[in-house]
């Protein structure tokens, strides 16, 4: 799992930071323009970026100080991201462009499941 873990928040650390500050011109007029077509803005896409480099931190911090609970909240957070761009490629747009959200979805579904005695300790004990 820990090289799901370095994978994803290395890639979500990449994406995040083009949907962030915008500094890969290609890769943001293109995802801009997705998000346009779904009817959001920059702003949306920048609060998407914001949870995706929360989750991508997460992760590599669980890497770095061997922290459980981060790794369950980073792979949380890339589930729902990946989940809502399926979504919105599946409603707008076509398979192929929904293909690495879905990589994503499984990758950090993957997490999740691996952390799931972790999780049932932490949602008993509230």
């Amino acid at each position: 799992m820990t090289y799901i873990t370095a994978v994803l928040g290395v890639f979500f650390t990449f994406a995040s930071s083009i949907k962030i500050l915008g500094w890969q011109k290609y890769i943001f007029e293109t995802q801009l323009a997705f998000f346009r077509k779904y009817g959001l803005t920059r702003i949306h896409m920048f609060l998407v970026g914001i949870i995706e480099l929360t989750a991508a931190l997460s992760l590599l911090g669980s890497l770095a100080y061997e922290h459980a609970i981060l790794n369950c909240i980073g792979a949380l957070c890339i589930t729902l991201a990946s989940v809502g761009a399926i979504f919105f490629h599946l409603k707008f747009d076509t398979l192929k462009d929904a293909i690495p959200a879905m990589v994503t979805l499984l990758l950090s579904s993957a997490l999740v499941i691996s952390n799931q005695t972790l999780l049932s300790q932490f949602l008993s004990s509230n």
